[in-house]
Formats: C-alpha cells, sequence, structure tokens
C-alpha cells in the first residue's frame, strides 16, 4: 500500500493516513457562530487523517470575512463543540486554525467600524486583495481592504493574549490542536515580510524581531495547551494578497524554522502557492525547511496524489493537504486510494450560502466503483 493511506503518528495521536484536509473559507456561520450544517460539512470529510479547520478569528478585530466562525465567545466555542464532536464520532482528527487578517479587513467588520491593525500603516494593493463584506446596499461583496493603523506596544500584548485564549476556547471546544495561521499574506505575515513592516521598536527591522511575534504567540500557545497541540502555518515567497517578494525570504524563513524547532512542535503547515498560482518551493528547500524543523511537515498547495507519493517517499514531507479537491469530493481519500475521477467544485457556491456546493456534494458508493 502506498505510504499516502497508511497510518502516520502525529505526536500521541495516530492519524488513519496521511492525508490532510487543508484549510478553506467557507463562509456559512450567520452572526459568526458554528451551526450544525457546519459539523455536517466537516463530519462528510473525517476520513481525511487530519482536518485542519477554516481559518477561526480570534477576536472580533480578526476578523477579515463576513459568516466566519469565531473563537472568542462561549456561544462561538458551543458551536465548535459540535463540529469537533461530529467529526470525533466519525474517527476524525480536527486541527483549530487561530487566524488573524491583520490588514486585509474593512472597517464594517471591526469594532465600532475602526481602521483594521497591521504591523505597519501599510494598505494592500485592491488589486490583490479583498475583504468578503456587506456593501452600502446591504449585499454581500468583496470590498478593497481599509487602510490599516500600526499595532501599538500595549496592543501586541493583548494580541498575543488573544490568541492563547482562543487556543484554550479551542481546547474546551474539543479540537486536537490547534494551528496559529502565519501564511497567505495575513497578520502575523504582515509582521515578518520587510516590506509591510517598517516598524523601529523590537517588532520591526532584522529577521529576529520581524520574527518575534510569532515566536512569542508559540510560546505562550504551547505553554498553555502543550508543543504538542501546537502547530503553525507557514508561506514562505507566496506572494499572495499583496505581500511583496524580498530577497532573503528564504534566509528569514529558513531562521525562523530553526527558532520553531525548539518548541517541539506538533507540525509544520507549509503552503506552496505564489500569487500566479505557480509553485515556488523547490523539493530542496522543502528538505532544508524539513531539516531545520526536526518534526512532521504538510505541504499545501497545487497538490496531487502523485506529487504527495513522490514527495513523501522522498522524506522531504510526512503529509500532503488537499485543499478545493475536498470541496466537491467528501470521499476524497476513497477516491484517491483507487483512482476514482474527482467531482469539479461549483467556484459560484464557494462563499456564502448554505448546503448547496457545501454539504450537496456526492459520495460515490461500492457500485459506483464497480
Amino acid at each position: 500500500m502506498s505510504e499516502l493511506f497508511q497510518s502516520f503518528q502525529l505526536g500521541t495521536m495516530t492519524l488513519a493516513n496521511r492525508i490532510v484536509m487543508a484549510p478553506m473559507t467557507r463562509a456559512r456561520s450567520p452572526l459568526g457562530i458554528p451551526n450544525l450544517l457546519n459539523a455536517e460539512y466537516y463530519q462528510q470529510r473525517a476520513t481525511a487523517g487530519l482536518i485542519v479547520s477554516e481559518g477561526i478569528p480570534i477576536s472580533h478585530e480578526a476578523q477579515g470575512f463576513a459568516l466566519i466562525p469565531g473563537l472568542w465567545s462561549y456561544e462561538q466555542l458551543q458551536g465548535w463543540r459540535d463540529v469537533t464532536r461530529h467529526v470525533h464520532q466519525a474517527g476524525g482528527r480536527i486541527f483549530a486554525q487561530l487566524w488573524h487578517v491583520g490588514r486585509l479587513s474593512h472597517h464594517t467588520l471591526q469594532p465600532y467600524g475602526r481602521a483594521p491593525v497591521s504591523a505597519s500603516a501599510v494598505t494592500a494593493s485592491p488589486l490583490y486583495a479583498k475583504s468578503f463584506t456587506y456593501g452600502s446596499d446591504g449585499e454581500l461583496a468583496l470590498l478593497p481592504p481599509d487602510a490599516p493603523r500600526a499595532l501599538e506596544m500595549h496592543e501586541i500584548a493583548e494580541l498575543i493574549k488573544d490568541y492563547t485564549d482562543a487556543a484554550r476556547f479551542a481546547m474546551d471546544a474539543g479540537f486536537d490542536g490547534v494551528e496559529i495561521h502565519a501564511a497567505n499574506g495575513y497578520l502575523l505575515e504582515q509582521f515578518l515580510n520587510p516590506h509591510t513592516n517598517q516598524r523601529t521598536d523590537i517588532y520591526g527591522g532584522t529577521i529576529r524581531n520581524r520574527a518575534r511575534l510569532i515566536i512569542e504567540i508559540i510560546s505562550d500557545v504551547a505553554a498553555a495547551i502543550g508543543s504538542a497541540r501546537t502547530a503553525i502555518r507557514l508561506s514562505p515567497g507566496s506572494q499572495v494578497f499583496d505581500m511583496p517578494f524580498y530577497p532573503e525570504w528564504q534566509q528569514t524563513y529558513q531562521q525562523l524554522v530553526a527558532e520553531l524547532a525548539h518548541f517541539k512542535l506538533a507540525y509544520l503547515h507549509l503552503n506552496d502557492e505564489r500569487r500566479d498560482g505557480a509553485a515556488v518551493l523547490s523539493d530542496s528547500y522543502l528538505a532544508s525547511l524539513k531539516y531545520h524543523f526536526q518534526g512532521p511537515v504538510i505541504l499545501a498547495g497545487g497538490m496531487t496524489k502523485v506529487k504527495a507519493e513522490q514527495l513523501i517517499s522522498q522524506q522531504v514531507i510526512d503529509l500532503a493537504a488537499f485543499g478545493k479537491p475536498f470541496i466537491a469530493n467528501p470521499d476524497l481519500v476513497a477516491r484517491l486510494q483507487q483512482d476514482l475521477p474527482l467531482t469539479t467544485p461549483n467556484t459560484s457556491t464557494f462563499y456564502g450560502g448554505m448546503a448547496e456546493g457545501y454539504t450537496d456534494y456526492p459520495v460515490l458508493n461500492e457500485k459506483t466503483y464497480a
């Protein structure tokens, strides 16, 4: 049997296979509270060795999209308990991805209509970044992000506490662990990138300073819930959502990953995708990150069965994450294992709505396989 479909020991957890359902925003949670439709969606896909939840805002200020389930209130915690219970009943494992979008937000989503926050007051280009929110006509639309303001020092301490509180909430809600979202142009990558981080204090300038916030968050979260339940997602060199290129990006991520290795985290989740959708991480660079991390590595971005099997067999990665294929194929693991055709997702139903394009995709049965 291919290694892709064999069990994998992730800390104290045994995963049924090495296939990971990647985090995907689906905007199906009115009022920001998880519901039974969300629970059904995740349960349908619980044959994945590991599910990483959609990005979960850690606070009201962390939001950048409407209809996204958060994790800062008791009502949200209760909603997520239903989700994790459904996943576990189906034999699955699920990590909560903790999210702060930073500058990629809109005043309509912020407390009291305030400006979003970031490392520095650098606005994302509307050509490459949008917020999914309500327009002046009351209809949902993709709108240009507002100009952000730089976080003040006392706010950074509050931000770290928000991450730690959300991690504790995630454990109370029954998640198997948390993944800190430090990728895809969101707040923590905004601190890491020297073009979006123009600070002159201890959080700006050198690689160590720009990585400081990530390290402090990981340190506090790992202390609160345990390193074996704490993971991180990074997207080296991706340039998505208007993250400018900088020459020292490879050195930046190697140094950051080497620092993260000291915490003995559950895993390192890498997203390999440039602004144009092409891959940016070479096999040799992936291998160097795995060497520096000295722990399990997940790779997402344009993943296929062939690519996954090749990289796992070469010990470049340990687990392979699939995103869009899981949207239209709840039984993706079985389809990949038996080389069955995949359903193409309906892109018009990716964001918003209810069951259509969310929980109504068919599962192939044994007669269909035959």
